[in-house]
């Protein structure tokens, strides 16, 4: 597995790493978690991405990996309330410092490499209070390093406000924004790119499947961008696809979720032929700059 530099922050992360969602909503045990996260740090995982408002996921992560805690970099989120389990506005900052505390426990560590504010406003973020939670939180030896989660101008003022030394992003074949509004700057600043939502969901694969409005978005922006590679096959196009995504300058990750044993390693398999073609991925760019509508913005 491909390890790249992670901005500044002298992480050097695997290209694929492993988003925590899924896993926390479908009921699994621990006893499955570890199997199938052990099996894919055997091959090369080493960065786990997870969220307070994750379900269990915190709890099953903690349980199944605690042993193993050198072998991968922890990155988590915070913001949330009620989502998140607590009778409480999102962004108070005491919830946030709360939260932070519980997701240490969850997790069963005593550091967290990178907590991202999830998906704040701008708004807030410009109010200063919730960057100052992440950065007490720090000099606290709690967190490593600070991080933004989320798209369109708020991740534009994150990456440009000089608080943060990751970011989260959305970067797909249907999900483009950030390519020119963040990523140019992200790199310019030495953050670390993580792109959420690598397959924009692999929407085209089972449409009828579609279950909220982002997949619903992603399913009719790909029917405006009519991409060749999308009608040869699902798993050859996964692989485009998602190799895409890590060809785009700026990005060094490229967290794909799953709770199926043995998906992890199909997906990194693909990723051992390297990046896309140029002219592949000049033609996917291409296609995004003729087709794509003004108010498609990054989805958070």
């Amino acid at each position: 597995m491909e390890r790249r530099e992670f901005g500044g922050t002298g992480m050097q992360v695997s290209a694929l790493g492993f988003g925590a969602a899924e896993i926390g909503f479908i009921g699994a045990n621990a006893g499955e978690i570890a199997y199938l996260l052990e099996s894919a740090l055997d091959e090369g995982l080493n960065l786990i991405d997870t969220g307070e408002c994750y379900g269990d996921s915190e709890t099953l992560i903690g349980k199944a990996v605690k042993h193993r805690r050198n072998d991968y970099y922890l990155f988590t989120k915070c913001g949330h309330g009620k989502v998140a389990g607590y009778d409480r506005p999102d962004w108070e900052p005491a919830l946030l410092e709360e939260t932070i505390d519980r997701s240490l426990a969850r997790l069963q560590t005593d550091y967290l490499d990178v907590v991202h504010l999830h998906n704040c406003s701008e708004a807030i973020l410009r109010q200063g209070d919730v960057i100052d939670v992440l950065l007490r939180a720090k000099e606290k030896g709690k967190i490593r390093f600070a991080g933004y989660s989320g798209d369109h101008t708020a991740a534009k003022y994150a990456v440009e406000c000089g608080a943060f030394h990751s970011l989260q992003t959305s970067v797909s074949i249907a999900d483009q924004e950030a390519i020119e509004l963040t990523l140019p700057e992200a790199a310019k600043r030495g953050i670390g790119v993580v792109a959420k939502r690598p397959i924009a969901n692999a929407v085209w694969i089972a449409p009828e499947k579609i279950a909220n409005d982002r997949h619903q978005e992603y399913w009719n922006r790909l029917q405006q961008l009519d991409y060749d590679f999308l009608k040869v096959g699902s798993s050859d196009a996964i692989g485009n696809a998602l190799r895409f995504t890590l060809s785009v300058p700026g990005v060094h990750t490229a967290i794909v979720g799953t709770a199926k044993q043995g998906r992890w390693q199909e997906n990194a398999k693909w990723l051992e032929q390297g990046n896309l073609a140029a002219d592949d991925y000049a033609a996917i760019r291409l296609r995004w700059k003729e087709r794509a509508q003004p108010d498609w913005r990054g989805l958070g």
